[in-house]
């Protein structure tokens, strides 16, 4: 009858499912001389548990803590910080465009001057539509072939 109690202890054990107290049964079991053959190979284990109570620790631990300088610290994020908005602010008035006054955008006084530069920006517009009007030419041959495939 102890023998399948052991068993079904040790079993729930390997669950993880046993009590405090059903540990200690094991642990008292196993340590004791009449252990039966099948279960020999689980004596280590709990004999591991005896052993290491037995055990003593003479090594001694530093209780000294290294104390880190906290102001030195703070003071060094500070000027990181600082140094950080320095650079954002220089860099962003760095790369503003000049100001330019409102009447000077988009004319000129010579009107050939501003009759080219209003056909060179109409034939970029009218060569960018001709791109797109193409494409929509390979489209609707797409929907064509669809249609006749798929017929609905």
């Amino acid at each position: 009858m102890e023998l399948d109690k052991i068993e079904n202890i040790l079993e729930k054990y390997f669950q993880g499912e046993t009590t405090i107290a059903e540990e200690n049964q094991l642990k008292e079991y196993f340590s004791s001389p009449d252990v039966a053959q099948h279960l020999e190979q689980y004596k280590p284990i709990f004999g591991y548990f005896s052993q290491v109570k037995q055990q003593k620790s003479t090594q001694e631990i530093p209780l000294k803590t290294k104390r880190r300088n906290v102001a030195w610290l703070s003071i060094a994020a500070s000027i990181v910080v600082l140094l950080g908005i320095g650079t954002y602010l220089f860099m962003s008035q760095e790369n503003t465009a000049p100001v330019v006054a409102q009447s000077e955008l988009g004319t000129y006084d010579d009107p050939e001057e501003a009759l080219k530069a209003t056909q060179k920006a109409l034939s970029l517009l009218s060569s960018n539509v001709n791109v797109g009007i193409e494409s929509v030419q390979y489209i609707n041959e797409y929907e064509q072939s669809k249609n006749r495939i798929f017929k609905q």
